[in-house]
């Protein structure tokens, strides 16, 4: 469970950065808030991956830390 829940956390983290340095005209298809020739940077859904990335760690941490 630890394993799965960092390979998320670490995916996770990975979109969150995608989202906040590609515009939407650069961002792969298949990713929600792609624009064809769009500038726009996505920062909410940048926010929104990272949120969720701090609390798959957070649940790895609490994991690591129970007896």
């Amino acid at each position: 469970m630890r394993t799965i829940a960092i390979v998320l956390g670490l995916a996770f983290a990975v979109l969150a950065i995608v989202y906040w340095v590609l515009p939407a005209g650069s961002l792969p298809s298949f990713l929600p808030g792609y624009e064809a020739g769009s500038s726009h940077v996505h920062l909410k859904h940048g926010g929104a991956a990272a949120v969720v990335a701090v609390l798959l760690f957070a649940f790895v941490w609490y994991q690591g830390r129970r007896p």
